[in-house]
């Protein structure tokens, strides 16, 4: 390579270099795997990095208010956002639905959950696992397609709830619960279940599990913050969204 080109290169590189900054964003748990694909293109295409926790959106609530160093969030709800916003913890006007959730009764074991759900009233099962209903939007949406199918009393006795829905992943996929309600994401690859038996519940049996992001006051001025958001706003990023079991 010439002289003259080399020394090209290098300016553009440490240019990109100096431009490149982290974002510290948390991120609901059933969207962990999304995530870290998204975050591993966006760095390639930016340069900057994503620092992530995943947790439950209700716990970062709480983390956020007390002065947690997160410049993003991205909740499993739109209510939690929608809250900071008007509590003057998130910047007005950058909330946005980035996906729409689909919850999945789901047993890591083939045979065990039926096509149409028939498995909860037909019984054989000790414990059904679901996230936290205070603090994980999914288990609240578990709790009312229980409740809108008048099973709610019946199975409630039954319940192990995890802390977040990848704990509750964690039950089922472990054997210690034989089936829960989990993130169709947490069990679908490239548009199909990959393992075990599912019934991906009816939309109509709670209300949309909308996920929307929006940027933080302490991201507020953070050229890195920005550009992920922007990012996940993006084609490429709404495709492998798609892909992973959300709707757009």
């Amino acid at each position: 390579m010439k002289p003259i080109a080399l020394t090209l290169l290098l300016i553009a590189c440490l240019s990109h270099a100096a431009r490149a900054d982290e974002v510290q964003v948390a991120i609901a748990a059933n969207f962990a795997a999304p995530a870290k694909q998204l975050a591993a293109d966006f760095e390639k295409e930016t340069g900057h990095k994503v620092q992530a926790v995943f947790g439950a959106t209700g716990k970062f609530y709480a983390q956020i208010r007390n002065g947690a160093p997160f410049e993003v969030l991205l909740a499993a709800d739109d209510e939690t956002p929608a809250r900071l916003e008007k509590e003057g913890a998130a910047v007005a006007g950058t909330r946005f639905t980035y996906a729409t959730g689909r919850l999945v009764l789901w047993s890591a074991k083939a045979g065990v959950v039926d096509a149409a759900g028939s498995v909860l009233k037909q019984g054989g099962f000790d414990h059904i696992a679901l996230a936290n209903p205070k603090l994980a939007p999914y288990g609240a949406a578990a709790v009312e397609a229980l409740a809108t199918l008048q099973l709610l009393d019946t199975l409630q006795p039954r319940f192990v709830q995890g802390e977040n829905i990848a704990q509750t992943h964690q039950f089922v996929a472990s054997g210690n619960a034989l089936l829960g309600f989990v993130a169709l994401s947490q069990v679908m690859t490239d548009g199909r279940i990959t393992a075990g038996s599912a019934w991906i519940v009816p939309a109509h049996l709670h209300q949309p599990i909308r996920q929307d992001a929006v940027l933080l006051e302490k991201g507020k001025g953070k050229p890195a913050a920005r550009a992920w958001l922007d990012y996940l706003r993006g084609d490429r990023a709404r495709a492998v969204i798609k892909s992973l079991g959300y709707e757009i």
